[in-house]
């Protein structure tokens, strides 16, 4: 039992490692992008009902992430508000706005 709990520990360990190293971001940059978001979402990611522009700010990195591949995608999530924006974005800046909006409330 305690062979078990010492391995999934470890594999908890090396997952939380390599997570944080697959969503290596530059929050300053990030702050940099957010300047286009911020008509919508407002300087601190508090969002706009009337625009219906969520909150933001304080969401996981991984979830806004998430949210913007899949807007960019136009699969999942169909935003034609959005598009303009985010078709210009490469993987990394994504990274990057994800990384400082998730600091936004902070």
């Amino acid at each position: 039992m305690k062979s078990s709990l010492v391995a999934f520990f470890l594999f908890f360990g090396s997952f939380i490692s390599l997570s944080a190293s697959v969503y290596a971001q530059d929050a300053a940059k990030g702050a940099e992008l957010y300047k286009q978001c911020i008509q919508c979402h407002g300087e601190k990611g508090d969002g706009n009902p009337a625009q219906k522009a969520p909150r933001i700010a304080g969401q996981h990195d991984w979830y806004v992430l998430k949210q913007i591949q899949d807007i960019k995608a136009g699969v999942i999530r169909k935003n034609p508000v959005m598009i303009p924006f985010v078709s210009k974005l490469s993987e990394q800046d994504m990274k990057d706005l994800a990384a400082y909006i998730s600091k936004l409330n902070n």
